[in-house]
């Protein structure tokens, strides 16, 4: 370790601040995590481990070849948080282009999986890279529809079964295709950092703490004024970590760096298939043009028949001034009230029930017995910053835009690890670290946590959030692969 000994500002504890706060505190800095709310991990909503971004067509190739590499990473350092279910890539009959189009991604997603797991077998998480996709004609699934449903899935054709039965094959194109992108847990991360970070000496975790002042100080590092109940304090950091998520421009804005960023509010629902409830399906997508009434439908499953529901249209998921940008006096994006009124106190039943109808109509469209589906729960929302001006980039970690600051700005959490890397080679830098640390993570110990411990944890935020416990099960139990 070495010799300086470094303490470490963190501002917000989303997916970002928890992660850095573990890294840091692990590798052995004194860190001081600052979260607003009651809980960590409480923006906007996520479901999905992007392991070659197949959700996205519009992205590069490049993007998508980092996503995957970025939730290997994820997944490691993170595996009680991950479903272990694939997802179905379906593009309806009126869709532009055709499931063709999509091999040629596919097969180098599957070539970069082969040479990662050579470069480290530990890097084989999700299965055998000739198992990362697999497709399915007409005739394969007409016969999968004859089988009876497995409760416990153990290959894809199992996976699929479900697929094969209630999916209209009118509606959508062939070849289905089946890849191995899984599932995240909101609520077993939150519980699992928690639990992480509690139990680590170093590591000053203070929620329902808003940071009021931020300036810096004779040394080159910061003085951070923050409010907990009544009382303010003032304390003094060598480096200051701005992971505050959509709120991030206010950070900017107290200590007067220059930025380029855009928020967007997220929305999705939660319904209830009460006939499917002993039932295991995959994730399954059906492409679609973002924004229109034939938007992209994601139909995320749970425990119990819960599933988690996006539809990319302005009636479900996309909201009509949901998107904004920074101004140039401010740094942080202002989004309208009624945004803000949602994420900071609550939801309407009204607006609750129809859009959660709304997305159940647009789903039944392809999966008809779903239209019986009722609403499960207030939706999980938030709002994401998005750096830079391009609405749909899925690849951003952090920019260091003055001197012991960093700006996190991921999209997807599963560029986290990356984010952390880039990190640490500026407090090696700076003398904070050695440079063993230096993307040292499969060293670290210390979030080895009982399941049960995880479990019971996991549910209680999800019943204190007012969420069906449900939620916070996992799909499938991990496998040893």
């Amino acid at each position: 370790m070495s010799d300086r000994k470094g303490k470490i500002a963190i501002v917000g504890g989303g997916v970002a601040g928890s992660t850095a706060a573990r890294y840091l505190g692990e590798a052995g800095l004194d860190v001081t995590l600052f979260e607003k709310e009651k809980s960590l991990i409480s923006g906007p909503p996520f479901c999905h481990l992007h392991a070659g971004g197949n959700l996205y067509r519009e992205i590069s190739d490049e993007q998508c070849i980092k996503l995957l590499k970025q939730s290997i990473d994820f997944l490691r350092f993170y595996p009680y948080v991950i479903d272990y279910r694939p997802t179905v890539i379906a593009l309806p009959v009126t869709d532009k282009s055709t499931p063709n189009a999509l091999l040629p991604r596919l097969e180098l997603l599957t070539s970069e999986y082969e040479a990662l797991i050579r470069e480290d077998v530990g890097n084989r998480v999700l299965g055998e890279s000739s198992d990362y996709y697999a497709l399915y004609s007409r005739k394969q699934i007409e016969e999968l529809k004859e089988r009876s449903v497995v409760p416990h899935p153990r290959n894809a054709d199992e996976w699929m079964i479900p697929v094969a039965q209630d999916i209209d094959l009118d509606k959508v194109q062939f070849p289905l295709i089946l890849v191995q992108e899984y599932g995240l847990n909101l609520f077993r991360l939150a519980a699992g950092a928690t639990l992480t970070l509690e139990g680590l000496q170093n590591v000053a975790l203070k929620r329902e703490t808003v940071v009021s002042n931020i300036q810096e100080n004779y040394t080159g590092g910061w003085d951070v004024t923050y409010v907990t109940g009544d009382r303010t304090h003032t304390e003094n950091f060598d480096y200051l970590v701005n992971a505050a998520g959509f709120r991030s421009g206010k950070i900017d804005d107290l200590i007067g760096v220059e930025c380029k960023r855009m928020v967007e509010f997220k929305a999705a629902y939660i319904s209830h298939w009460e006939s499917c409830c002993n039932t295991l399906w995959p994730e399954v997508i059906f492409h679609g043009e973002r924004g229109t009434p034939r938007g992209m439908g994601q139909f995320t499953p749970y425990p119990d028949g819960y599933f988690q529901l996006h539809g990319m249209t302005k009636e479900i998921t996309l909201y009509e001034d949901g998107l904004v940008a920074n101004s140039s006096v401010s740094c942080q994006p202002h989004l309208p009230q009624n945004f803000i009124e949602k994420i900071e106190r609550s939801w309407s039943e009204d607006e609750t029930i129809q859009r959660t109808q709304s997305a159940i109509r647009h789903l039944s469209q392809y999966i008809p017995s779903f239209a019986e589906s009722k609403v499960g729960s207030k939706p999980l929302f938030g709002a994401q910053q998005i750096p830079g001006d391009d609405p749909t980039l899925r690849v951003a970690e952090v920019s260091f835009p003055t001197a012991n600051y960093a700006r996190c700005e991921i999209v997807k959490v599963s560029s986290a690890l990356d984010m952390i890397d880039a990190i640490v080679k500026e407090l090696i830098a700076l003398g904070y670290l050695e440079k063993s640390v230096y993307k040292s993570r499969p060293d670290f110990s210390s979030s080895v946590l009982p399941e049960e411990e995880i479990a019971a944890y996991a549910a209680n935020i999800a019943e204190a959030r007012e969420y069906p416990v449900s939620l916070s099960r996992r799909t499938v139990p991990k496998r040893n692969r």
